[in-house]
């Protein structure tokens, strides 16, 4: 018959337990320790590669996604950062000046595409519009997703809306589009055309006729698409946002 342990026994194995305990806490201690050293040492290094590159990450934008890419993973965001360093060095600059000129852009074009326009034509029409001064500066489609991200300070009134494929459209006046409008965006892009009908839709999406219309009507309402009647087959649904993405694939 196996005795069952004593009190002095039972205490050793807790003090064991405890030892073993404060042991992993230092450890943790340890580690983290270094790690923090580890990240500082980043950072440092991080500034003094900005410092010596500052033209090159302004100019050249596979360098300045690679630099921002690094940013990312020590938690820092240059774009965010008022002061200090970052604030000197200016590399936030770049972008609050592309935010500016997005905003711009969208408000001069708002009359004709009801606040959206696609990111391509955004792009086009914002190179353009900064002048010969700046054209030696390239900007890609990410630099303004950057910029334009850095807009929703101003609520519900800049977003951008994803609309699958890789494509983004930038949305410049107030209200949320939701899951079905996003869709009949979608559903217009991938058409090749700018336009739906809603017998396409209901094929296309699978909904029933009265979801299709629903969401084709808001649109209607909010200047996002405009209402073709004179179609010899069906009533066409055109989205002038679409306009300039869509005869830029014809050609």
């Amino acid at each position: 018959m196996r005795r069952k342990a004593g009190v002095g026994a039972i205490q050793k194995q807790k003090l064991e337990q405890e030892k073993y305990k404060d042991k992993g806490t230092e450890i943790q201690e340890n580690q983290f320790e270094q790690m923090t050293k580890q990240m500082e040492t980043f950072r440092v290094n991080l500034e003094e590669f900005a410092t010596k590159h500052k033209s090159d990450i302004k100019k050249n934008p596979r360098f300045r996604r690679e630099f921002t890419e690094m940013c990312a993973s020590i938690g820092v965001d240059p774009l965010a950062s008022g002061k200090g360093f970052w604030s000197v060095l200016g590399i936030g600059d770049f972008y609050y000046e592309l935010a500016v000129q997005i905003v711009e852009v969208c408000m001069a074009t708002n009359y004709k595409t009801g606040g959206l326009i696609s990111l391509d034509e955004l792009r086009t029409k914002l190179i353009q519009a900064r002048g010969r001064k700046e054209q030696h500066q390239e900007i890609t489609n990410e630099d303004l997703l950057a910029a334009a991200k850095k807009l929703r300070i101003f609520g519900s009134g800049f977003s951008v809306v994803p609309i699958g494929g890789g494509k983004h459209m930038v949305q410049s006046v107030p209200g949320e589009l939701s899951m079905d409008h996003t869709a009949v965006l979608q559903g217009a892009s991938t058409s090749g055309n700018a336009f739906v009908s809603k017998p396409m839709l209901c094929k296309h999406l699978r909904w029933e006729p009265d979801r299709v219309q629903k969401a084709l009507d808001h649109m209607i309402k909010e200047g996002l698409a405009w209402l073709d009647e004179q179609g010899e087959d069906e009533v066409l649904y055109w989205f002038p946002s679409l306009f300039t993405a869509c005869i830029a694939s014809t050609e």
